[in-house]
């Protein structure tokens, strides 16, 4: 449950607390008085769209912060997904969230103190909170609602064969439209095939190596320059290991650094100085004796080779006829090579591979076909209870002679939509199936079945939307209900028994209750009154808990405008004495 709820900054809210407990919670006041404000915060603290308009100037930004307590199966579920994000509950179990909007529209959440994306928010509070209003009466006209809300009420079994309907029906469509788009572009594919295969060919004939033109290009210039470099080599290696011939009795490195060497070690007992240093030259003799024999075996294999080098000049040719066509350097136009076989195969538009692909689409055609089959049975059955269900509440709520039928309609064929055969008959199928769904409403005896968009006022849509809402109730989902004045058009009993049943829901339920109704306030375990002060420059509202007297009082005014009423004040009295009774086990 939402123990608590700060709003400060918004709308005409400037710092206001809600003190809220476990049952049913009313919120009343005013005509302009700020009640819209409260839904608003719950709307932002779990996730909802900030609007920077609602944004009071001062302070620039409007913050909403709630204390949520949850029990299980609920508790576990989101505790670990906050510990997992970085977040800690507080040590009685408490989560503490947040939200922050600044006039600039930029926008801030926090749970169990750290900061997280708004995302969060809205995964918790879809676990949690569940806000009903006006415009989920107009959601409720849309047959896509409808459906919805009947495959609700069907239960998890029910929601795991829509979802497994879900996915082969997305496979099926993937696989029919890979094998339309090859037979719609069948010449072009074989076109650009022809083109890939080309290059291909050309491509294997050279059968360029990676890094081969960078080897290539390199040997060239040795090659190229073999004379040069012939002649270096036996210079420096004259300078360091003696002449080339035998007869040669030029001093050389090596030896010099021998005469060195002898000369210090025969002073070494004199200067043990000398010593270390004839150590060194002995390391630096080392050092170039092994130049010396690279420089040999580099003489050995200089080799200026005409042959070669032209073999060296016609490969790069070859390969740079490569790299004009397909790519800056021979490593691009290997991967060329590897991203035109994939593609390939891609484009494969043999009459195996349609065969093969047309055989896939119609397995996945008879799985969509026999699983919406099944969906089409489990929501026959739903509909049954469904309708029973609701229509026993609507008895409840001053409709007694009203009933809900709920039918279960094949989807016409002639949308833009595929097609199937289900049951013996071609309807037309998406991923929810081949049904079309339909409430009805039978307002008393003899009255014809209508939509709910044409058979029903105002009034009897915020019961049946009521009613519908106690039956979901029955079967789990969220524990806080948020309803935001769902009782418009509703008035003297219908509006008591409204009050009952949400008194009802919330021996189960935390329930929170935007009301004009003093019939459905009754009701309250927690009366909450926004007030409006316009005694200041700037006009803000405020939230007050209200009991015994001022309860009543506050309830005579909503009766007749007059909460000083003796009159009005027994009215609001003998309501509160009926809720009462009504509420004792």
């Amino acid at each position: 449950m939402l123990e608590e709820l700060r709003i400060t900054g918004l709308g005409v809210i400037e710092d206001t607390t809600l003190p809220l407990t476990s049952g049913m919670n009313v919120i009343t006041g005013e005509t302009g008085a700020g009640k819209t404000m409260v839904v608003t915060g719950l709307g932002l603290l779990f996730g909802g769209r900030a609007d920077a308009g609602r944004v009071r100037a001062d302070p620039g930004r409007a913050m909403v912060e709630g204390r949520l307590r949850l029990s299980e199966p609920s508790a576990t579920a989101v505790h670990t997904r906050i510990v997992d994000a970085g977040g800690e509950p507080d040590d009685d179990g408490a989560l503490l969230l947040s939200r922050t909007v600044t006039v600039e529209g930029r926008s801030r959440a926090h749970v169990g103190g750290r900061s997280m994306p708004v995302a969060m928010l809205t995964e918790i509070g879809e676990q949690v909170v569940a806000v009903h209003g006006q415009s989920d009466q107009l959601r409720l006209l849309r047959p896509a609602e409808q459906r919805a809300s009947l495959d609700r009420f069907g239960g998890p079994e029910h929601e795991k064969l829509l979802e497994a309907l879900r996915e082969t029906y997305h496979e099926w469509r993937r696989v029919a439209d890979h094998l339309a788009d090859r037979r719609r572009n069948a010449r072009e594919r074989n076109q650009e095939a022809d083109l890939l295969r080309l290059g291909l060919d050309e491509i294997t004939r050279v059968d360029p190596q990676a890094g081969e033109d960078d080897d290539l290009k390199e040997e060239a210039s040795r090659l190229e320059h073999a004379e040069g470099l012939r002649t270096a080599a036996q210079l420096a290696h004259q300078c360091v290991a003696g002449g080339i011939e035998p007869s040669d009795d030029t001093p050389d490195v090596t030896a010099l650094l021998g005469t060195a060497r002898r000369t210090l070690e025969a002073q070494a007992g004199v200067d043990r100085t000398l010593g270390d240093l004839a150590g060194r030259l002995a390391e630096v003799a080392t050092l170039v004796g092994d130049v010396s024999a690279e420089l040999s075996g580099y003489l050995a294999s200089l080799d200026a080779d005409p042959a070669r080098l032209e073999t060296i000049y016609e490969r790069r040719a070859a390969l740079r006829a490569l790299t004009r066509k397909y790519a800056d350097d021979v490593d691009g136009v290997i991967a060329w090579a590897e991203r035109a076989r994939t593609r390939l195969s891609e484009l494969d538009t043999s009459d195996d591979l349609l065969e093969e692909l047309d055989r896939e689409r119609q397995r996945l055609a008879g799985e969509v076909a026999e699983l919406a089959a099944r969906l089409s049975s489990a929501r026959r059955e739903a509909a049954v209870r469904f309708a029973e269900q609701v229509s026993v509440e609507l008895a409840g709520l001053a409709m007694p002679h009203a009933r809900i039928e709920v039918a279960v309609l094949p989807r016409p064929v002639g949308r833009a939509e595929p097609t199937l055969t289900v049951n013996g008959a071609e309807v037309g199928v998406g991923p929810d199936g081949v049904d079309e769904v339909e409430l009805r409403l039978l307002a008393h005896p003899g009255a014809p079945s209508l939509p709910l968009q044409r058979g029903a006022s105002g009034g009897e849509l915020s019961r049946v939307m009521l009613a519908i809402e106690v039956v979901f109730a029955g079967s789990g989902g969220p524990p806080t209900l948020v309803f935001d004045e769902v009782d418009a058009g509703v008035g003297g009993q219908a509006a008591v028994e409204i009050g009952r049943r949400l008194a009802r829901l919330a021996r189960t339920h935390q329930v929170l209750v935007v009301t004009h109704l003093p019939q459905v306030a009754a009701f309250a375990d927690r009366h909450l009154v926004v007030a409006k002060d316009t005694g200041g420059a700037v006009t803000t509202s405020g939230v007050r808990v209200v009991e015994d007297t001022e309860r009543a009082r506050e309830l005579a005014r909503m009766l007749a405008g007059l909460p000083d009423s003796d009159l009005g004040i027994a009215h609001a009295e003998e309501l509160l004495a009926v809720a009462a009774r009504d509420r004792r086990p």
